[in-house]
């Protein structure tokens, strides 16, 4: 075999792996951020970007936000783990609207414009970037 026949199968092993990786990280990242929202949510709530958070009582609503992102990240880890790549990819493309929401609330009330930008609009990026890598698979390929 020539190295023009093997370059494009290998390529092609990387992206899917490439793939693989990012779903399992960005099924993981709102698993763990969102079992912090449950946990403890008042502490947690001060690195999500809004100038204020409800206290006391209150702050039980944020738990809510916690089974969103629990919720969120368990979607795409299930059907990537039950093997249906491509609905993983899918999932991820929806989903990718979670932290665009949050950013844009983030922004329209005032919040941390870095913590939109650099973290929740960017993730929204990542996440889109990782389900167009797995949607454009090629079929048959797996990791």
């Amino acid at each position: 075999m020539s190295i023009a026949t093997t370059a494009p199968a290998t390529a092609g092993r990387l992206r899917v792996r490439l793939a693989t990786v990012g779903t399992v990280l960005l099924g993981l990242f709102p698993l763990w951020f969102g079992l912090s929202y449950i946990v403890s949510p008042e502490s947690t709530a001060a690195g999500f970007g809004m100038p204020a958070w409800p206290h006391g009582d209150a702050a039980t609503f944020l738990i809510t936000k916690g089974i969103r992102d629990v919720v969120s990240g368990l979607v795409p880890l299930a059907l990537l783990l039950l093997g249906h790549r491509r609905a993983s990819g899918w999932a991820m493309l929806v989903i990718a609207a979670v932290p665009i929401g949050d950013a844009t609330t983030i922004l329209t009330h005032h919040g941390s414009t870095a913590m939109a930008f650099g973290v929740h609009y960017a993730t929204a990026a990542v996440m889109l970037l990782v389900a167009g890598l797995v949607l454009t698979e090629k079929a048959g390929r797996s990791s």
